[in-house]
């Protein structure tokens, strides 16, 4: 296993300003990061990434989908512009040096039909995934499509939902992005929900429910990262947790509260959290 944390937790957009906390991660005995690509340029990217390579760090990246642009509307504008994004998150992914490129790319966040998804829905983003698959795979980056909550799309919320997109899209390095604190909504077992989808997972969030510092609320990873290892998963476990302080990421993943004292405490928790579950597996 390789243990990473997210970038998330400091800023939407990571530059210079983050190399001291890069360098802390790396410090502290984390093996990578995860860049979060919401904007900015390919040579960006590439400059953050032989920093992070030069300290011996690994790295994977997340984006969403911007207004506009979805995998699953009628429009084949609107998918044009969904593949387009996407594809440009892969070349600044590639750039960044990640092995793999996570996140919720079939919708935009917060946007609702009124009804669950549809066939017609799901055929939609088939298509768009596959194409922006193989995409992917020349430029040597995996996909992992990340299924979010209820309340916050309606189109991919559960394990085997993300485990029939997966199948469809039947693309070599396309797999989907297991989240602790979304299946701690959508799922009776999280353990369950990993052991029944293994084969379709290919990157894991280790989040808390309160989506502060792992190990400090009442999602059992223990028994989640048992099972994953149980199952043969060897991929990364990437902590995601969020903060009050920046009011942009605040307000997009609704956090009104302070939920921790300092980052270093969330980083410190959620390595001491992963490492004794893993331990507690040999």
């Amino acid at each position: 296993m390789k243990l990473g944390f997210n970038l998330l937790l400091w800023t939407g957009f990571v530059d210079d300003a983050q190399r001291a906390t890069i360098e802390a991660l790396k410090a502290a005995g984390y093996d990578g990061i995860e860049v979060p690509l919401f904007s900015g340029t390919v040579a960006h990217y590439q400059d953050l990434g032989t920093f992070s390579k030069g300290l011996g760090l690994g790295s994977t990246a997340v984006t969403v989908l911007p207004e506009g642009a979805s995998c699953i509307d009628e429009s084949p504008a609107v998918r044009t512009a969904a593949l387009d994004h996407i594809k440009w998150a892969i070349d600044c992914a590639a750039a960044l040096n990640a092995s793999l490129l996570a996140g919720p790319f079939h919708q935009p966040l917060g946007v609702f039909s009124g009804q669950g998804p549809t066939a017609a829905e799901f055929d939609r983003c088939v298509g768009v995934h596959q194409e922006a698959a193989r995409y992917a795979a020349a430029a040597g980056v995996s996909l992992s499509v990340e299924p979010l909550n209820r309340f916050e799309c309606y189109f991919l919320n559960t394990a085997d939902q993300a485990s029939a997109l997966v199948k469809a899209v039947n693309a070599p390095g396309y797999g989907y992005l297991y989240d602790t604190f979304h299946f701690n909504i959508e799922e009776n077992d999280l353990a369950d929900a990993a052991a029944r989808t293994i084969g379709a997972i290919n990157h894991v969030h280790i989040s808390e429910n309160t989506r502060g510092a792992p190990g400090d609320g009442h999602i059992g990873f223990s028994k989640v990262i048992g099972q994953l290892v149980a199952s043969g998963y060897d991929g990364w476990l990437t902590v995601e947790a969020f903060g009050s302080a920046l009011p942009d990421l605040a307000a997009a993943t609704r956090i009104w509260r302070p939920l921790f004292e300092t980052p270093e405490d969330v980083y410190q928790t959620a390595l001491t959290t992963m490492k004794d579950a893993l331990m507690a597996t040999r």
